[in-house]
């Protein structure tokens, strides 16, 4: 009796919907399609790739991630099927950019601003701070960027905000990053980056100081972007209870983005990879 009336059901949706019942039957008995069944691989393969840090990409850095695994498909498609199994960037609705927020000033000038796009490493380095908050209290964080490739080359971590902060993540840079006779080191305003000793530390290493000034808000959007990056992707969705606990969290994300974050303005390869690449 219940099969006879899911079966008078079945009519009265056909009828409503203009379709004959053995068309529906027909339908619903028909083997998935070829497309159908990459949908179904891509799909599972979405779902193995959104873990970790990865949860952060979007549709684009998916997209190629799975084409680098040898996945045939289109971003359209990936879209669509992200939609489908419910998978999005954590990152969606965290951020409204808001242009010209902030300004900075320092008599320091801005080298950058009439400097050529870099084409190789140890060119323009630029540094800048931020940071996070523990449930023990705050810990600030300073990191120093090569421009060309957006490769973190050095980075600190201080309860303290002082130029101690700043001098130890150029330190750490120097060491690490080799940069060139006259590279531009660029930071926003500030007493960290203001101070006499680190300025004298910048001096020394043969680099040209620059600072940004007002009217060019975003001289140092690219660590900015960093910092953006490193919240949205990983911070924010942690609760740290001391400052270990976040250490170890950031460097372990630092790691990830200079060797396997894909940066979109790099054509969608890691800073590190991006580097060997144009060698």
């Amino acid at each position: 009796m219940e099969k006879n009336r899911d079966g008078r059901n079945t009519v009265k949706l056909c009828d409503l919907y203009g379709v004959s019942p053995s068309g529906f039957y027909a339908w619903k008995n028909r083997p998935q399609s070829h497309h159908r069944q990459h949908d179904v691989k891509l799909m599972l393969a979405i779902k193995e790739l959104h873990q970790g840090y990865r949860r952060a990409y979007g549709a684009p850095r998916v997209h190629r991630a799975l084409r680098e695994q040898g996945f045939s498909c289109s971003v359209r498609r990936i879209r669509r099927l992200m939609r489908e199994v419910g998978v999005k960037a954590c990152t969606t609705g965290l951020y409204v950019w808001t242009p010209g927020k902030h300004e900075f000033y320092s008599s320091a000038g801005n080298q950058l601003a009439n400097a050529p796009v870099p084409e190789e490493v140890g060119v323009q380095w630029a540094g800048d701070f931020t940071y996070i908050r523990t449930q023990s209290g705050w810990l600030y964080h300073a990191v120093v960027l090569d421009l060309y490739s957006r490769k973190v080359v050095g980075w600190s971590f201080s309860r303290k905000r002082n130029s101690e902060l700043t001098k130890s993540a150029l330190r750490m840079a120097l060491q690490k990053g080799n940069p060139q006779a006259g590279c531009i080191c660029h930071s926003d305003q500030g007493i960290e980056y203001a101070a006499h000793e680190y300025r004298e530390l910048v001096e020394s290493a043969g680099m040209t100081r620059s600072m940004s000034r007002k009217g060019n808000p975003l001289d140092n959007a690219k660590v900015e972007s960093f910092f953006h990056s490193m919240k949205s992707e990983m911070v924010h969705h942690r609760t740290f209870d001391n400052e270990v606990d976040a250490v170890a969290s950031i460097i372990d994300y630092i790691i990830f983005y200079n060797s396997e974050r894909l940066h979109s303005g790099l054509g969608y390869k890691s800073p590190e990879n991006y580097e060997r690449l144009c060698a």
